[in-house]
C-alpha cells in the first residue's frame, strides 16, 4: 500500500496551494480519507476528512479555507488551501482509514507546506 502525497511548497501568506495523495494498493472508494498536519513542536492535528461516500468534515480552524474532495477514478484526495496563513506552515500527510470490525489505517509520507509573511 501507498498513499503518495505532493504540491506542498512555498507560498505567501493569502495564498493557495492544492495537495494531492494518490493512493495504490487499496481499494480507493472503501476508505475514509483524512488530511493532518504537524507542524514543529506541535502535535499532530487532523485539517479534513472525506468519508467512502462522500461526505466531507474540518475542524473550525480551516472551515471556510480548506476543501478536501475526492476523485475514485484516480484514486486521489485533494486539498484545496486558500487564504493560506503563516500558522498553517507544516507537513501535511494523508490518511486512509477503513472500518472491517477493525480499523485498518495507513499513512503517506508528508508534504511540507511553508506559509511566509
Amino acid at each position: 500500500v501507498q498513499l503518495q502525497a505532493s504540491g506542498g511548497g512555498l507560498v505567501q501568506a493569502g495564498g493557495s496551494l492544492r495537495l494531492s495523495c494518490v493512493a495504490s494498493g487499496i481499494i480507493f472508494s472503501d476508505y475514509g480519507m483524512v488530511w493532518h498536519r504537524q507542524a514543529p513542536g506541535k502535535q499532530r492535528e487532523r485539517v479534513a476528512s472525506i468519508s467512502s461516500g462522500g461526505s466531507t468534515n474540518y475542524p473550525d480552524f480551516v472551515k471556510g479555507r480548506f476543501t478536501i474532495s475526492r476523485d475514485n477514478a484516480k484514486n486521489t484526495v485533494y486539498l484545496q488551501m486558500n487564504s493560506l496563513k503563516p500558522e498553517d506552515t507544516a507537513v501535511y500527510y494523508c490518511n486512509a482509514n477503513r472500518w472491517t470490525g477493525k480499523l485498518v489505517s495507513y499513512w503517506g509520507q508528508g508534504t511540507l507546506v511553508t506559509v511566509s509573511s
